[in-house]
């Protein structure tokens, strides 16, 4: 089963990016690029929702259809 935790993601004044989450307590995931923000912040939010037993009423279960932000340098 797989389940939708939305992050914050800002670059902090040191150069690398923070991801946290408001539906997700206790994610707090830091990286040198977003892309490697992003994989830490999964394996952190997997071993949270883990640890909880899947008892996280605030996460949303991925349907077949959802909305993802594409992000897009240019």
């Amino acid at each position: 089963m797989e389940k939708i935790v939305n992050l914050h993601i800002e670059k902090l004044p040191e150069g690398v990016y923070l991801a946290t989450s408001d539906n997700l307590q206790g994610l707090v995931a830091q990286g040198r690029t977003i892309a490697e923000t992003l994989e830490i912040a999964r394996d952190v939010a997997k071993k949270l929702i883990e640890s909880q037993d899947g008892q996280l009423a605030d996460l949303v279960t991925l349907s077949d259809s959802f909305d993802y932000p594409l992000v897009v340098g240019v």
